[in-house]
C-alpha cells in the first residue's frame, strides 16, 4: 500500500469498488514508488467516456530535473468499457461520487481502488464513531477475559 485516503470511509457510504490502472509518466511512477503521494483531496470524474482522477498530488521527483511532472494534473484511469458505462450511469444519479480509497502496486503496476460513494450526513458520522468505539471496547473486554 503506497497511499490511503483516510477520510473516504469517514465521509462517504461506500457502495461499490473497482480496481483501476493509472496512466503515469516516468517521473510520476518514480515518486509513487518513493511514497510521495497524497489522495486526501482526490476525486474521480467521468469525461467523454473516460474516467479521470483529479486532485491527487504526486510530489516532483527529486532527481527529475527539467523533465519533472506537474504535481496536481488530472490522471487517466484504465477501466473496462462495461465498468465505465456502469460508472457513468451511477455518477449521474444524485448524490453519488467517485472516491479513491487507496493506491497500491499489483504485479509492478500502479493501481487505485476507486469507490462509488454517497456523502454521509453529520449524524451518520457520529453513529459510525460511536459504533467503532463500542466495538473497540468490547474487543478489549474480550481480550482481558482470556
Amino acid at each position: 500500500m503506497v497511499a490511503r485516503n483516510p477520510r473516504a470511509r469517514h465521509d462517504y457510504h461506500i457502495m461499490e469498488t473497482w480496481e483501476a490502472g493509472l496512466v503515469l509518466s516516468g517521473t510520476e511512477i518514480k515518486s509513487v514508488r518513493a511514497g510521495k503521494v497524497s489522495l486526501a483531496e482526490a476525486f474521480g470524474v467521468v469525461r467523454r467516456g473516460e474516467v479521470w482522477l483529479e486532485g491527487m498530488t504526486i510530489s516532483p521527483y527529486e532527481s527529475g530535473g527539467y523533465v519533472n511532472h506537474e504535481p496536481r494534473r488530472g490522471r487517466k484511469l484504465l477501466l473496462h468499457v462495461r465498468e465505465i458505462r456502469r460508472l457513468i450511469g451511477a455518477v449521474e444519479q444524485k448524490g453519488l461520487t467517485l472516491v479513491p480509497l487507496d493506491l497500491h502496486f499489483t504485479r509492478g503496476r500502479a493501481k487505485v481502488t476507486l469507490a462509488l460513494g454517497r456523502g454521509k450526513k453529520l449524524h451518520d458520522k457520529r453513529e459510525d464513531l460511536k459504533r467503532r468505539i463500542a466495538d473497540r471496547e468490547a474487543a478489549r473486554a474480550m481480550g482481558r477475559r482470556r
